[in-house]
């Protein structure tokens, strides 16, 4: 389920399109002042994800801007807009950023049957762990303890198994299941390397992220319950800053978004 806000800019200002933590941190007060306090402090995966600002680009006094939050809770998604909507018309803070809610839009996305293509909507960041350094046959120059963030320079075969692992591990964590499936991704097309920073706890951490093309001719039930699940909660890691939002492209056969 996704929520789409609409927002009008009080002032002339700056682009905020990137900003993920300044989104996240709005996003956070929804969820505190809705009464959902926990979330942020939650251990592990938060499930929610959400778009960049878009359009991109320097705003003036009036203009239009949009945004996107997903998550695989309905319960969630409900309660988030319940709240955003009950400050229609007033104003809010995103930054340094003013804006006023116009509209607040609750959307159903289905997986249609294939062909299917979905494509990165934010940059997906994705780790390679040390215990996987030659099963990936990871360059030694890259190696680093722990962890590295996979770039191209590591195996795009490291990057597909790792992407379906976190995505399997993500379902299993939130529907209490222990599904497997080898083979979620069919095609895949690398487009660019992005490198990005991400807040923590007030220290910036520079890291190497990536966007994608992903496109199936076949899909089986679970690997589309799986997918389906990714689309909600994002694919890839740090979802919960923005990173790994998508998007599915539609086409003449596909129906379009129920808006609710």
């Amino acid at each position: 389920m996704r929520l789409l806000l609409t927002l009008k800019a009080e002032a002339d200002q700056k682009d905020i399109s990137l900003d993920y933590h300044k989104i996240q941190g709005f996003i956070y007060r929804m969820f505190q002042e809705g009464g959902y306090p926990g979330i942020h402090d939650k251990e592990g995966y938060k499930y929610f994800c959400f778009s960049n600002v878009f359009p991109y680009g320097d705003m003036k006094e009036g203009d239009s801007r949009n945004f996107i939050i997903s998550s695989p809770s309905t319960h969630l998604i409900d309660g988030l807009g319940k709240q955003i909507f009950a400050k229609m018309g007033s104003s809010i803070h995103i930054g340094d950023c003013s804006f006023s809610i116009q509209d607040c839009r609750r959307i159903a996305v289905s997986l249609p049957s294939p062909p299917v293509k979905i494509v990165c909507a934010t940059p997906i960041i994705l780790r390679i762990p040390e215990r996987n350094y030659d099963l990936y046959g990871v360059p030694e120059n890259e190696r680093k303890p722990r962890y590295i963030y996979w770039r191209p320079s590591v195996s795009f075969e490291a990057f597909v198994k790792q992407l379906s692992e976190n995505l399997i591990k993500k379902y299993n964590e939130y529907y209490g299941t222990e599904v497997a499936h080898n083979n979620l991704f069919e095609r895949f097309i690398f487009k660019k390397t992005v490198h990005t920073r991400i807040i923590i706890d007030g220290k910036s951490y520079g890291v190497a992220a990536s966007l994608w093309e992903f496109s199936w001719n076949h899909m089986d039930l679970l690997q589309k319950k799986i997918v389906r699940f990714g689309m909600d909660t994002g694919f890839g890691e740090r979802n919960s800053y923005g990173f790994g939002f998508v998007n599915l492209v539609y086409s003449e056969k596909n129906s379009r978004p129920t808006i609710l």
